[in-house]
């Protein structure tokens, strides 16, 4: 895992550098480590068009086969057509709740291999290592494993059972770390590193052709003191590829309201802080209500967790609760119950505002440009007592009294009292080691880089970076848009496909080269013979 254990020769330009060690950079790993898919003659696919193609020439590995027409025709659940293609080959018809053999025939094939480096700052698995441990993950089990292990195998080999056909973040980060040494990529990963730059080098006097330059830091254990703690250290790396993928996923930053008072220290951006709170006792069912902001999925567990120490709940969002855009109306209510559960609390408790009453509210109050309103009282009966939901408003102040200010659509602002307030929106990547953090290579170029609305515009077929300084630089994963393990498998497959016809493509013209060098020379050898003749 060390950078002096990689037998790096100084100015060596490697093949492929990989910068993130999340799931994405995992499954490339694996695919360039030399594992190849091939039809397997004995299983059909149960979609007879893609079956038909499929078996058009079955001699060619799937890194061979031309993809977009394979993609043709294909529907799924992710915009990427690579992304269905793969999923549909890794899991055929598993939206339907059918359990069909894949037609992939998996093939260990060294010569294959490309040399490559995967960066990470971490252990392998990535973000997974941070997540909360005790919810269950939003996909089933087997929608996060990845080519050659089957989670639900691994899990019983551990006495484990997946819930629900689900698992913890616990468990498939431990799965991941696993995976990388079952397959045996360990000399592949470099962790410990944060990468802190990535630019184009171009070609210098000694022939070098123009290629990337990735620098950064490697922590580094160093010696053990006397209370048996050791010191770490970090040691600065620069290395040279001709290719670079960012994997980095989107996890880094967490997004902002960018309103007053939001630096304020009950303001928190991060369920780890909700949790931390939790753990030093500062919150219980006497506590003022805890203010949950955003309608996703971190937010529905920040809510789940606090309902569980009676704690009450004020829970803000700028969507109405029958948005179909909603997460929560796009989850099958039998699968994922808990937030089944929270999207009820959202529609049956949501705040309304009454006439003025005689006196205000301790807890909620409304300013004096808007008609006046209360805390309606909680049932005793109700499944649900101490939560309201705000649908369709935003936070427009934080104050250091630890109010909070909202206002409606339609322009009506409220004050309430809390004690905490957990701001849970989404995060952005921290890109900070491309130059103005990546601005330029989005879909929208003027603006900064974002999982959801404004993702790193790729080719949809090989995932390049359309606006890089250079070619040799690729984007998959969350950076792309792909926020689901069960897809972000289709760009290490388009990559990997892309750099092997790449491969093949510079095999065949240097072997054009020679020839056209070997014609030459027996042009000038008869040349030189026939003058020696006459």
């Amino acid at each position: 895992m060390d950078f002096q254990d990689k037998e790096i020769i100084p100015g060596e330009i490697l093949p492929v550098v990989i910068i993130g060690n999340g799931p994405s950079g995992i499954c490339l790993s694996y695919l360039l480590s030399g594992r190849t898919p091939y039809l397997s003659p004995e299983v059909s696919h149960p979609n007879p068009l893609l079956s038909s193609k499929l078996g058009e020439q079955p001699h060619l590995s799937l890194l061979e086969q031309d993809l977009e027409y394979l993609c043709e025709g294909l529907e799924g659940r992710s915009s990427n057509p690579v992304a269905v293609l793969f999923d549909s080959l890794l899991l055929p018809d598993s939206d339907f709740g059918l359990d069909h053999s894949s037609p992939l025939d998996w093939r260990y094939e060294p010569e294959r291999s490309v040399p490559h480096l995967v960066l990470g700052r971490g252990p392998p698995g990535g973000a997974w290592h941070a997540m909360e441990c005790s919810m269950l993950t939003l996909s089933l089990a087997n929608w996060m494993e990845l080519p050659g292990l089957k989670l639900k195998d691994w899990m019983r080999e551990k006495r484990r059972n997946v819930r629900n056909d689900r698992a913890t973040p616990a468990e498939i980060a431990s799965y991941y770390q696993h995976y990388v040494s079952q397959m045996s990529l360990e000399q592949n990963f470099a962790c410990g590193t944060t990468v802190t730059g990535v630019t184009r080098q171009p070609s210098n006097q000694e022939g070098s052709p123009p290629c990337w330059r990735v620098t950064g830091l490697q922590r580094r254990e160093g010696e053990e003191l006397g209370d048996g703690s050791t010191v770490s250290d970090e040691v600065p790396f620069s290395l040279l590829a001709h290719n670079v993928v960012l994997a980095t996923g989107t996890h880094d930053i967490p997004a902002r309201l960018g309103v007053e008072g939001e630096s304020l220290p009950h303001v928190c951006h991060s369920f780890w802080e909700l949790e931390a709170a939790i753990s030093r006792g500062e919150l219980d069912q006497s506590s003022d209500p805890v203010l949950v902001v955003g309608a996703g999925l971190t937010a529905a567990d920040a809510v789940l967790a606090a309902h569980h120490l009676n704690t009450p709940v004020y829970h803000v969002f700028r969507r109405s609760v029958n948005d179909p855009g909603l997460i929560f109306n796009q989850l099958p209510k039998l699968l994922y119950p808990e937030y089944h559960k929270i999207h009820q609390m959202m529609t049956q408790q949501q705040y309304q505002a009454l006439p003025p009453p005689q006196s205000h509210a301790h807890n909620l109050q409304t300013s004096p440009s808007s008609s006046s309103s209360s805390l309606p009282p909680a049932s005793s009966s109700s499944s649900y007592s101490g939560y309201l939901s705000f649908p369709r408003y935003k936070v427009v102040a934080f104050r250091p009294d630890k109010k909070c200010v909202l206002e409606s659509d339609s322009g009506e602002r409220t004050v309430l009292q809390i004690s905490k307030a957990l701001v849970l929106i989404g995060a952005h990547p921290n890109l900070s080691f491309l130059r103005e953090n990546g601005r330029g290579l989005g879909s929208y170029p003027e603006e900064p880089i974002t999982c959801r609305r404004n993702p790193i515009d790729v080719d949809p077929f090989t995932n390049k970076v359309l606006g890089a300084e250079g070619p040799g630089l690729y984007a998959m994963g969350p950076l792309v848009g792909e926020n689901f393990v069960r897809f972000l498998k289709g760009g290490a497959l388009a990559i990997a496909s892309d750099l092997a016809k790449r491969h093949r493509g510079e095999e065949e013209e240097d072997g054009e080269k020679y020839l056209a060098i070997d014609r030459f020379m027996d042009r000038q050898k008869r040349t030189e013979n026939e003058v020696r003749e006459s």
